[in-house]
């Protein structure tokens, strides 16, 4: 039985102001209900290792969620925090993962070498998208942990 839970906001009302509404357009162009060019797993697997990085439990919970829905092999959903050291993914990923982080965790030094890195896998309108991808979930990660966003178990659910 799955357990059932609801998010509390224990910090702040995002409706209050107008940013939200913005955060939310962005989320449709890129979001994971969006059509990109990129592979949607890999798009997906991005928007999970982004949620990890910073740590949100609203977006791990909801991308763990919806890796699961698009298919991703839940070993390749576990096994994401130590990509470095499997071969569950493909070279383009494991790029796309080094950009991801590169870019969460930014460092001058190792930015422009993990560009060039992913632009041997992808090309130009694809990273793009990735970039894309990325930074939204930056966005939605620090709003949801700067509002709060608190997972509480709904009562009477295992």
């Amino acid at each position: 039985m799955e357990t059932k839970i609801s998010f509390e906001d224990r910090r702040f009302n995002p409706d209050l102001i107008e940013f939200h509404r913005h955060a939310e357009a962005m989320a449709g162009s890129v979001g994971y209900t969006a059509k990109l060019a990129i592979d949607g797993q890999l798009a997906q697997l991005l928007r999970l290792r982004v949620a990890q990085l910073n740590p949100c439990s609203y977006c791990l919970i909801l991308h763990n969620r919806a890796a699961v829905d698009q298919g991703i092999a839940p070993e390749r959903i576990a096994n994401l925090p130590s990509w470095r050291e499997s071969t569950l993914y493909s070279e383009a990923e494991r790029a796309a993962f080094a950009y991801c982080e590169a870019l969460t965790i930014f460092d001058q030094a190792t930015f422009a070498a993990a560009h060039d890195v992913v632009a041997k896998h992808f090309s130009e309108l694809k990273i793009a998208e990735i970039a894309a991808v990325i930074i939204n979930m930056n966005v939605w990660t620090r709003l949801k942990l700067a509002q709060g966003a608190t997972p509480v178990k709904v009562s009477g659910s295992a």
